[in-house]
């Protein structure tokens, strides 16, 4: 063995006498003591899912918090209930266009197609061909897909036509109400911004009106039909009727309502005293009355909701309403299982046992009997977010009233403790200013971690119906589930999008929880390198 080397096979040169007169310095060593939360914010970070579920959560928050100040406007529209998402300057790339996939047959595929001759055909004569309507920017048809044909007994066929649709403009003319001043508005408004609102009337009476048509779609059987909806051409002079099909040089018939010198009539009186409540029936194409309304073209970026408001409003709403009855819940369990807990933890004995005997009593009531009885008789007087608050409240805390009654039962005995009590700490001082700072840790995780079932719990109560949160001004991710449940086979975007947010919602707060009981276990202390 070298001579210069130890037993241990170190050279002696790496070893150096220390000065007893002088203080070894901590700068020599390559680390250096940290602090709780620092460490624990340094254990946090390494936890990439716990980072991205923060991430998330943020995200969901700053879009819970910002959408309703974007002026987004918070009415109900009965006309455009139910339909997907529409962004304007997104339709040109085939995203967001408010299309739908739909079946037609050959009545009621002319019909829609109609619709962009109507649109065009401003002054009522007719001269629009029914060809040239194809072209119209209130044409609903995005995508004509063909047609299949089926042969019918009588040597006659059945033809189905599938074309992808715009769902707001499908909506076409629609017969409504407005009073004389109103009236006298839109014409100002038609005027300025060279939209037509105001169509010519159909004569209901003629004989060549569709009666048997939905009263919602009676005002776009602008032309003349049967009595099947078929449309016909009609012989001035011999009165013979033609049913007409549908071909490329189709040219409809109108069935406007005219006055005595031929003239289409836009409006007629239907009652009242004066211009501010003498009622006019007019004929609107709706999509431009939607302009003339709001001072723009619908655009909605989540579709709306069944009732026709706004889903991305109605979606902000919810996630707000959501997570401020989860915080407020967790804050108030917090509170009371705190002191409940530290109460038994500390004193322990017979006072821990009557204390333990009441929690389990309560925590064999089940919740949803304790919140439909809240409902029942509470929510009639204080409303039905306080009624659901006192029965989240009523056994809420019992879990974290157990996790601080295992936490003080683990640091009384602790050496720092007795050492307090020794000196003459009271109680008070001895609970909060030495075992309940141990305890914030686990305190903190188990607040994160009851949030998502605060919110997976209202989310149930709102969509089973016990919780009615659907109002104009409020609404739950539940209540939207719940609108959505009978109808989300044909509008699965309305079921899709708060289902896919109380998923992320859930996931993501159970990921950050278990990210910040990891990070506050103080058996994984440690030194920053």
């Amino acid at each position: 063995m070298d001579k210069n080397n130890t037993r241990s096979g170190i050279p002696k040169e790496k070893f150096e006498f220390a000065d007893r007169d002088s203080t070894i310095s901590e700068k020599k060593f390559n680390h250096k003591p940290i602090g709780y939360f620092r460490d624990a914010w340094n254990r946090f970070r390494k936890n990439k899912a716990s980072i991205v579920a923060a991430i998330i959560i943020l995200l969901i928050v700053l879009y819970a918090l910002i959408v309703p100040f974007l002026g987004i406007s918070e009415e109900m529209n009965l006309y455009y209930a139910k339909k997907g998402p529409r962004m304007t300057w997104l339709r040109a790339f085939g995203i967001a266009d408010g299309g739908v996939d739909e079946a037609f047959n050959d009545l009621t595929y002319i019909k829609l197609l109609a619709i962009g001759a109507a649109a065009e055909d401003r002054d009522g004569t007719a001269s629009v061909s029914f060809a040239e309507g194809q072209t119209s920017e209130y044409q609903p048809v995005l995508e004509s897909q063909g047609y299949t044909a089926q042969a019918l007994p009588g040597g006659r066929y059945k033809f189905t036509y599938q074309a992808r649709v715009d769902s707001y403009l499908q909506l076409g003319f629609v017969n409504m109400q407005v009073t004389q001043s109103e009236y006298a508005k839109i014409l100002e408004w038609q005027e300025e911004s060279g939209l037509q609102v105001i169509y010519p009337l159909i004569d209901e009476k003629s004989g060549y009106f569709y009666s048997g048509a939905p009263e919602a779609d009676k005002a776009n059987y602008w032309y003349k039909t049967n009595q099947r909806g078929a449309p016909v051409s009609v012989n001035e002079e011999t009165g013979q009727v033609t049913a007409l099909s549908l071909s490329t040089d189709l040219r409809l018939e109108d069935n406007y309502l005219r006055d005595a010198n031929g003239d289409p009539v836009y409006h007629t009186y239907t009652g009242g005293g004066d211009i501010h409540t003498a009622a006019y029936k007019v004929r609107v194409l709706y999509y431009n009355y939607y302009q003339y309304r709001t001072g723009s073209e619908p655009n909605y970026l989540l579709g709306t909701d069944s009732q026709g408001y706004d889903m991305a409003l109605r979606l902000a709403k919810g996630i707000r309403l959501s997570l401020l009855v989860a915080v407020f819940v967790s804050v108030i369990n917090f509170m009371i299982g705190g002191i409940y807990g530290a109460i038994e933890g500390y004193y322990g004995g017979l006072l821990d046992l009557i204390m333990e005997r009441i929690s389990d009593i309560l925590s064999g009531v089940p919740f949803i009997v304790v919140a439909t009885l809240f409902q029942i008789h509470l929510a009639q007087k204080l409303g039905p977010i306080p009624g659901m608050l006192f029965a989240f409240v009523v056994t809420g805390w019992i879990g974290t009233a157990s996790r601080m009654r295992s936490q003080f039962y683990r640091f009384k005995n602790q050496e720092y403790v007795m050492a307090a009590r020794t000196l003459g700490a009271r109680d008070r001082r001895i609970i909060l200013k030495h075992i309940f700072p141990n305890t914030l840790g686990t305190l903190i995780t188990s607040i994160a971690l009851v949030i998502p079932g605060v919110v997976f719990n209202e989310s149930m109560l709102s969509f089973l119906g016990i919780v009615n949160l659907g109002t104009a001004e409020t609404t739950s991710l539940g209540t939207l589930l719940s609108d959505a449940s009978s109808i989300w086979t044909n509008y699965p975007h309305l079921m899709i999008i708060p289902a896919v947010v109380i998923s992320l919602m859930m996931i993501c707060f159970n990921l950050f929880g278990n990210g910040l009981r990891d990070a506050f276990n103080p058996s994984l202390r440690g030194v920053e390198e």
